[in-house]
């Protein structure tokens, strides 16, 4: 090879070239793992392998009710994954405690399998969205026919466990507050999960939850009609539409303004909405609005991914402001601050190293 690269004048270093080489394989390998974990997660294979002992593919496909052949060939994947243990001489394969730690349901924060889903759910858009590259324009929420499935197991596992005791804290007196009895918004409730958690912890107040998916707001009234709920009610309705002056205490968004089609719009209609005193909870993408900040961010290349195929793309399908999930902490205390909340507090959780969690008052 040339000692000068492509013609620009400047050395060739091959040590540099092979490095790159090298990782770039490792990424593609890992891709395949990371489509092979979906697969497992789904099928339930994890939590089952975590119960069992080591076990022939044959065993372990009896032991699930399912195809041997598609069985051992996915553990292949496992093993030479890193994921699942082999054993040469018995023929059997292991799932590690250690490993299951992160790969099944029980785990939930920190199951990482559940996140995996989201490699092949936008991978199927792929085609589409590459019209959008040479086009302009975006893909609507009906092109995600499991989005909400997914995004609702995230949440079970992300933002309900810590809920109660974690997130409410953040807001001072908040927990006291909710016992004795408040008005209480989600926009972009998505399936209902936290809102009907809510209710059925705190009883005294009243719970909200808008959601533009007809799809989502039936999955939440469903659960809330299951569990007895009388203190909590879903509806269709856009949340750049609340419509409302001064009638909630508070009012919390996880992970959704960043999706609106006009965000700032959004959190005009979220402040006008609360009560003199009341506070805005707001859950996003942790990070920054510069790039070049995001170099040591954990998980900064999945969220640009997740971001350019899901989040910015459905706002731009409306002709939106397609802010994306990287929109960044720097942009979003610009816009509270647009929308008139000068007293702004962002918080971390330890557990949590994708969101930020912004405390805004409204004086």
């Amino acid at each position: 090879m040339s000692n000068t690269a492509l013609g620009t004048g400047t050395e060739f270093n091959q040590q540099r070239a092979e490095r790159f080489a090298e990782n770039l394989l490792d990424t593609l390998n890992r891709a395949g793992v990371t489509l092979m974990i979906s697969i497992g997660h789904r099928l339930g294979l994890f939590d089952r392998m975590a119960e069992l002992p080591p076990l022939t593919s044959q065993e372990i496909a009896d032991a699930v009710g399912m195809n041997e052949r598609y069985i051992r060939e996915w553990l292949g994947a496992m093993v030479t994954g890193g994921i699942v243990e082999y054993d040469e001489n018995e023929k059997k394969y292991k799932l590690p405690a250690e490993h299951a730690a992160f790969l099944t349901r029980a785990a939930r924060s920190d199951n990482m399998a559940s996140i995996s889903q989201f490699v092949p759910l936008l991978g199927a858009v792929e085609d589409k969205i590459l019209e959008c590259f040479r086009n302009g324009g975006g893909l609507p929420y009906s092109e995600f026919p499991r989005f909400h499935e997914v995004m609702a197991e995230e949440s079970g596992n992300t933002v309900l466990p810590a809920l109660v005791d974690s997130i409410l804290p953040l807001v001072d007196g908040l927990i006291e507050k909710l016992e004795s009895g408040i008005e209480v918004l989600d926009v972009g409730c998505g399936s209902g999960r936290a809102m009907n958690l809510l209710a059925q912890t705190f009883p005294n107040s009243r719970f909200t939850g808008y959601d533009f998916s007809e799809e989502a707001i039936g999955r939440a009234r469903r659960e809330a009609e299951s569990l007895g709920l009388e203190n909590v009610r879903f509806e269709v309705r856009d949340a750049v539409a609340i419509g409302e002056m001064e009638k909630y205490d508070l009012i919390t968004a996880f992970d959704a303004i960043h999706d609106q089609v006009r965000p700032a719009e959004v959190l005009d209609q979220i402040a006008a909405a609360l009560k003199p005193g009341g506070t805005f909870l707001m859950q996003d993408i942790s990070g920054s609005s510069h790039v070049h900040k995001n170099l040591e961010h954990p998980v900064a290349p999945l969220m640009y991914t997740i971001s350019c195929l899901h989040c910015m793309t459905v706002s731009l399908a409306n002709d939106g402001d397609g802010l994306g999930a990287m929109w960044g902490e720097e942009k979003a205390l610009e816009m509270l601050d647009a929308a008139g909340f000068k007293s702004v507090r962002v918080e971390r959780l330890p557990h949590d190293i994708l969101n930020n969690y912004y405390v805004a008052q409204k004086n």
